[in-house]
């Protein structure tokens, strides 16, 4: 995890959010007249669910419906089309880091049970949740560094006799209860550095993987997934490395993009082929500042066979990097898997940037995934290693006590995990001025469009779908999700 500086939290807010992956529909007014009295709807209703900057309303559902019709007004319109779409989503979620693990395991097992529930669950009340990042090893948000072989100071184990996964024990008790709950749930996992004995300065922060261990840090991937597949855990994907440009975490490794072309296409791909692993690799798992070091990975003939797609952070860059990234391997999947919210913003502030960036904008640049950093941490921000990051804040912060608050972090995800289950299709819609969007269809045929007003003044506006359009209000800051069955 990317630990930030007061520069670089400040640099965030100031990041701008992309436009979206290609053509996209004009904006043709629907009028320019006056507005009139609408007729009876005549398509069904709109429901609205409103997360307002001063937290008046959180993921409210509200009183009054919209309906379809067809009389003018002179508003700003956001069309959808539901013919022309893009990729299908695999789901909204969380890392669920050591940390998250064991706040939420030292909660009585009825209020865990409740609470996973509501996480989790597809009841009226629950926020669905629907992907999950983890670590292989310890992140920076456990209570210290530890991966699965770790040997006394100058010892070796090429043959992983010693492997053993029992560090992350209470990590796997809480994900076999989610997987009760939603036992489809995409998980993707990410190492934060490989035993220290395989790397060339003996610590675990920082150094790199010498090349003699390439091909038992591939068996240490493959141990680890024959592993998590006798706990009953599925891991859809693994990372390469997490953040592999930042040497400065504890713990973290250090990884050129040629390095990782050569691990994968040598040692790492052909292992996974060589057990009959399907779980998907993805490369990168860093800022958008840099889409030149996934590409130079995917050029790599050896490599690129092996590999799923690219995965993305945005503590620096623009989000427009996954879509660089999609025009040069359009068959290759983007993910976007990591984004904290600090310990000293503002909720109005991250709802804004984290909407309008981590939700909307890695959507409209073809990622298949968005996800927030830390599912939970206590109320001091913890537990972290020594060097690991001391104000990233949990969607959720569990007290010692088990009081639970429901931060900004939660609501980012939640306006689009409740909404948007896996294998939505996103599909195709304008933006126009402030009000910054996402549109999508999902398996059961629901139409899910989520809104930003970036603005500073509130806005009317038209949503427009198969020749019909219902008429929107939204205040500045505020994030809406609007959801209606065609």
């Amino acid at each position: 995890m990317l630990v930030g500086t007061l520069a670089l939290v400040l640099s965030l807010v100031q990041c701008s959010s992309a436009t979206n992956e290609g053509a996209q529909p004009t904006d043709p007014n629907p009028g320019t007249g006056p507005p009139t009295t609408p007729p009876p709807p005549t398509t069904g209703s709109v429901e609205v669910w409103l997360t307002g900057p001063d937290q008046g309303s959180l993921l409210e559902k509200q009183g009054t419906a919209l309906a379809f019709g067809s009389a003018t007004n002179p508003y700003p319109t956001i069309e959808l089309d539901a013919e022309q779409h893009f990729q299908r989503v695999d789901g909204f979620g969380f890392t669920l880091t050591g940390g998250s693990a064991q706040v939420l395991g030292q909660l009585p097992d009825a209020k865990r049970a409740e609470l996973l529930g509501e996480l989790f669950g597809r009841g009226p009340g629950d926020i669905s949740i629907s992907y999950l990042r983890i670590s292989i090893g310890a992140s920076d948000l456990n209570a210290e560094p530890f991966t699965y072989d770790d040997m006394p100071e100058g010892q070796t184990d090429v043959a992983l006799a010693n492997f053993n996964m029992e560090k992350d024990r209470q990590v796997l008790t809480i994900l076999k209860e989610i997987l009760t709950i939603d036992p489809g749930i995409k998980i993707m996992a990410s190492p934060w550095s490989p035993p220290v004995w395989m790397k060339d300065n003996g610590s675990f922060v920082g150094g790199s993987l010498q090349p003699q261990y390439y091909g038992t840090y591939a068996q240490y991937f493959v141990k680890y997934l024959q592993a998590m597949a006798t706990e009953g855990i599925p891991v859809d994907a693994v990372t390469i490395q997490n953040e592999p440009l930042h040497g400065g975490n504890n713990p973290s490794l250090l990884m050129s993009a040629l390095e990782q072309a050569v691990f994968i296409g040598d040692h790492l791909g052909p292992a996974f082929e060589a057990a009959d692993l399907s779980t998907k690799i993805v490369i990168w798992d860093h800022n958008c500042d840099n889409p030149q070091y996934p590409i130079t990975v995917l050029s790599d003939s050896q490599a690129y066979p092996y590999i799923d797609g690219s995965a993305f952070h945005l503590y620096n860059g623009d989000i427009s990097a996954l879509s660089t990234v999609h025009n040069s391997f359009p068959e290759k999947n983007l993910y976007f898997t990591e984004q904290y919210t600090a310990s000293n913003g503002s909720f109005a502030g991250d709802l804004r940037w984290h909407i309008k960036n981590v939700i909307i904008g890695s959507m409209r640049n073809w990622s298949k995934n968005a996800l927030e950093w830390n599912l939970a941490n206590d109320p001091n921000f913890g537990p972290h290693t020594d060097g690991g990051c001391t104000v990233c804040k949990g969607g959720l912060t569990i007290s010692p006590e088990g009081n639970i608050e429901r931060n900004v972090g939660y609501y980012i995800v939640a306006h689009a995990s409740k909404f948007v289950p896996r294998e939505s299709l996103r599909i195709a819609s304008n933006l126009t001025g402030n009000l910054h969007n996402v549109a999508f269809r999902t398996p059961e045929g629901r139409i899910v469009l989520l809104v930003l007003n970036d603005g500073d003044h509130a806005e009317s506006f038209n949503i427009k779908y198969d020749n019909r359009w219902a008429t929107a209000h939204l205040g500045a800051g505020s994030v809406a999700t609007y959801v209606w069955k065609p």
